[in-house]
């Protein structure tokens, strides 16, 4: 049995992938517009040693496996197939047909996968030293690079489209729009911005709203940009963003809060002192908006430890259903005032990613090398299958600390004057 006969057997022939093998075998339409390529007999032995999306990743991220056409039109075709759906009697076909080799032969870790064990040297997942490491990974690829594919917003999360035809620039000042206006922000008001990226949210509170805004980033080239950025638009007297742990912010008595993308990397267990946190930073009437990626219920994991995205882009990430964060929140004193969920914003804005690092691949794979920009176009790609399909969800809930007088200070109908 050839590569392309076990290609053919778990994908079918409909759907419009050709595969081409290093053993001369090919299946499928050479008219397709994605082509597979497998290079080696080391992108078999990943593959037959990690069945599934680990295996493929470290074949693709390694380059022992190449992609030809978009990633998001092969995982969209490909979401639901793997070696699993082949009958036992197939599979037992397709190892004999192999042979041990694959299944014996010695093949090193790509060097962009995180080492559970180096990371267990750090601590207990979300010690601080560990979490600075976690970041460290993730954020300080490359501010060049970051451009490239963020561009001049340089915001790294979910936008917020006003229509579908919407530029990815637009989309981001509607997102922090959004937030300002949720957090009801006005002049002369004081915003703690915790897990800020590269000060996106504090320069827009204080450009737009007059707010003096501070940003703390446990990325020391997040904060570096920002701190430049600040200087360059003027907002000094108003902005500031620190390389600091949120957690070793000293100052209180902060009218609003905002955490935009930083909840992905709490954990579960860290969430009561996290909420807990935030409210003994905010005035009674405070206002804190929580803005995160989320389980769509609470019956899946919150982390895959041995999955891709642990491994290769957010280690130690854990995802928590909307009902969790609610709960939690509610549970130390915050009054949810609004919810809402944004996931087919968030694959639009992962759309819109995608394309800026296609337009500067070659830049790219210059700058952080070409493993590096591999795991960005597969991760990226793989999450807009996610969103559109509901295996992950981008809410945001919105919560006041109540004074004594128990009055929450929200307009009536505040949604209305929301975008």
């Amino acid at each position: 049995m050839t590569l392309a006969e076990i290609f053919e057997k778990v994908v079918g022939t409909g759907a419009g992938i050709e595969f081409h093998a290093y053993d001369g075998s090919k299946a499928g339409p050479s008219s397709a517009d994605i082509r597979i390529e497998v290079k080696s007999p080391v992108a078999v032995a990943y593959l037959a040693q990690a069945p599934g999306e680990m295996g493929l990743a470290r074949a693709y991220v390694s380059g022992h496996l190449d992609v030809h056409g978009d990633m998001y039109t092969l995982l969209d075709r490909m979401w639901s197939l793997t070696i699993n759906d082949l009958p036992l009697s197939e599979k037992v076909a397709a190892i004999r047909a192999l042979g041990p080799k694959p299944l014996l032969m010695r093949v090193p870790l790509p060097p962009q996968e995180v080492r559970r064990s180096a990371m267990a040297k750090l601590g207990s997942r979300h010690a601080k030293q560990r979490d600075a490491e976690a970041i460290h990974h993730h954020y300080d690829v490359s501010n060049t690079f970051y451009e490239w594919v963020l561009g001049p917003s340089m915001a790294y999360t979910c936008a917020v489209y006003p229509r579908q035809d919407s530029t990815l620039e637009e989309a981001q000042f509607a997102k922090f729009d959004l937030v300002a206006k949720k957090l009801d922000l006005k002049p002369g008001m004081r915003l703690l911005d915790v897990g800020c990226g590269w000060g996106s949210m504090v320069r827009h509170a204080a450009k737009e709203y007059g707010v003096k805004a501070l940003g703390v980033t446990l990325s020391k080239q997040q904060a570096e940009w920002a701190q430049k950025a600040i200087a360059e638009e003027g907002l000094g007297d108003l902005a500031e963003v620190r390389f600091s742990d949120y957690r070793d912010v000293p100052e209180g008595d902060f009218d609003v809060v905002s955490s935009i993308g930083l909840t992905e990397h709490i954990g579960a267990n860290q969430l009561k002192s996290y909420f807990s946190f935030l409210y003994g930073k905010l005035k009674p009437g405070g206002r804190l908006l929580n803005h995160c990626i989320t389980r769509p219920s609470g019956k899946e994991r919150s982390i895959n430890r041995t999955g891709f995205i642990n491994r290769y882009v957010f280690p130690d990430g854990e995802l928590e259903s909307v009902g969790t964060l609610v709960r939690e929140m509610e549970d130390l004193g915050y009054e949810i005032r609004h919810e809402e969920n944004l996931r087919e914003h968030y694959a639009l804005t992962l759309r819109d990613w995608c394309r800026n690092l296609d337009d500067h691949w070659d830049e790219a794979v210059a700058e952080v090398g070409q493993g590096t920009a591999r795991v960005w176009r597969l991760y990226m790609a793989g999450c807009i299958v996610g969103f559109e399909r509901n295996k992950v969800q981008l809410h945001q809930v919105l919560g006041v600390k109540l004074g004594e007088d128990r009055k929450s200070h929200v307009a009536l109908r505040p949604a209305l004057n929301w975008p």
